[in-house]
Formats: C-alpha cells, sequence, structure tokens
C-alpha cells in the first residue's frame, strides 16, 4: 500500500469519525413532543441535523487536514 492511499484513507475516516459524532452529538438537540406509544421523537428533523453535522464534520477536517498539511501532524 503506497503512502498516497494511507494518507486518503486517514482523510477518508477522518471524516467519516467527525460525522458521525456531530450527528450522535445533535440527536437529542430540538427534541420536542415525544410519542407516548413507542417513545420515539414525532419531528427528529434527521435530515436537518444530518446537515449540520456535515457542515461541523467539515470545518473540523479542514482544521485536521490543516494539521497535516503544516507537519504539526505526522502520518
Amino acid at each position: 500500500m503506497t503512502l498516497a492511499a494511507v494518507h486518503g484513507a486517514v482523510l477518508v475516516s477522518a471524516f467519516l469519525i467527525f460525522w458521525f459524532l456531530a450527528f450522535f452529538g445533535l440527536l437529542s438537540v430540538g427534541l420536542s413532543e415525544v410519542d407516548p406509544d413507542t417513545g420515539a421523537p414525532v419531528e427528529p428533523k434527521l435530515l436537518w441535523k444530518a446537515g449540520i453535522a456535515t457542515a461541523v464534520a467539515a470545518m473540523l477536517w479542514v482544521i485536521f487536514y490543516a494539521l497535516i498539511a503544516f507537519k504539526v501532524l505526522d502520518l
């Protein structure tokens, strides 16, 4: 495996980790009404939360990439 492949795998994996962390952190935000039968939120707003998670993950990923580009972090 070449160094470029490892570099790409690290960058993709980092974005996915950032996205899942942001998404799971946002799941409980903005919940108001809960269905008494199922216990699930009536309006979970998952698409909105996924969009916010994508924006947060992109910002974190850019910071992560900058740290790699400026040799603060080394692969």
